[in-house]
């Protein structure tokens, strides 16, 4: 009887707590369900904000499509209805978002963490770059280098790649850099993927590192070739009026929180990615490694085509940054 009292007062404090928190916050994520990768990061993080705050935050968790797609959840972080994501976001409000997937901008995890790392010359770019549509960047959330997977046939290099027609994500500027590495594109919103590759609308998926498409497609495709041609991060973000809005004290934990999140991405990505390129290839699934005289090839042809578009779109200063940056 003690123990169930003891057990029932637990419950009943942890209520109240929630109850009375002087703060509620929305945390989401627009890619990645509750036991994915980036979806057992945001809830990580709500539970220390949570901590950290001894009970005067109260924060609600929400996944993929929980509150609706990809750019409809960025709607309304944009507007304030969210306040803390795990994002890869939509190009729609600022064209200068899509500096996020410039290709070949790193070429090894070496130089992607003195790029996305605490004050790396990247993250400076993005804090510009998101602070222009009122959100505040707290970091990177990498995933690993992209490729391309496929279905019954597959390509190293540019030439090969004109029969194959491969799933984009609509933000620039990732249809125009597919189409530089020679593939036929097809702008496709997630669900809409499986289908896709089932009924031959495309042949694959490309600019996802493996977990994404050997868990959601496994069963459909047969390749992986790792192009590594963009380096995949989520970003993690504040709604600027939210945050500016806290106590000192708040955003401090916020900004120790976002970090912690970070740090430990970073350390353990990496192998992550290992781990999956092995568990998809034990799975059936054929993983192949350009040469390097093919990725040179690529890496040329991308530069060429895509980073003037770029100037265009999110600015010379920018590109100018990132040309004096990037191997």
């Amino acid at each position: 009887m003690k123990t169930l009292l003891l057990s029932s007062a637990a419950a009943l404090s942890m209520i109240c707590t929630a109850a009375f928190a002087e703060i509620e916050l929305k945390i989401a994520t627009d890619s990645g369900t509750n036991d994915a990768p980036s979806g057992l990061a945001i809830a990580k993080w709500a539970e220390r904000i949570e901590e950290g705050s001894n009970g005067e935050i109260d924060v609600k968790v929400f996944y993929q499509d929980e509150l609706g797609s990809q750019l409809e959840v960025f709607d309304l972080f944009v507007a304030g209805e969210v306040d803390l994501m795990l994002s890869w976001p939509s190009t729609s409000y600022d064209k200068r978002i899509g500096v996020v997937n410039t290709p070949f901008m790193v070429s090894s995890w070496e130089e992607a963490s003195e790029a996305f790392g605490h004050n790396g010359w990247a993250s400076e770019i993005m804090n510009e770059v998101f602070g222009g549509i009122g959100l505040k960047y707290l970091g990177a959330w990498p995933e690993g280098f992209a490729g391309v997977a496929t279905r019954g046939t597959f390509s190293t290099n540019i030439e090969d790649a004109n029969d194959i027609k491969v799933r984009v994500q609509p933000f620039f500027p990732i249809p125009n850099t597919m189409q530089a590495l020679g593939y036929q594109t097809e702008a496709l919103e997630w669900g809409e993927v499986f289908t896709s590759i089932q009924t031959g609308v495309v042949d694959g998926d490309s600019g996802n590192v493996i977990y994404w498409d050997y868990e959601f497609f496994g069963e459909l495709l047969d390749y992986y070739v790792h192009t590594r041609h963009d380096f995949v991060t989520g970003n993690i973000l504040a709604n600027a009026d939210t945050f500016d809005g806290m106590s000192d004290e708040h955003k401090q934990l916020i900004l120790d929180t976002s970090a912690k999140m970070m740090d430990e991405r970073f350390s353990g990505a990496r192998a992550e990615d290992e781990a999956n390129i092995a568990r998809a290839v034990e799975g059936g699934m054929q993983y192949i490694e350009p040469s390097e005289e093919e990725v040179a090839a690529m890496k040329v042809a991308v530069r060429d085509a895509v980073w003037p578009l770029m100037e265009d779109q999110i600015g010379a200063d920018i590109m100018d940054k990132i040309r004096a940056k990037a191997n």
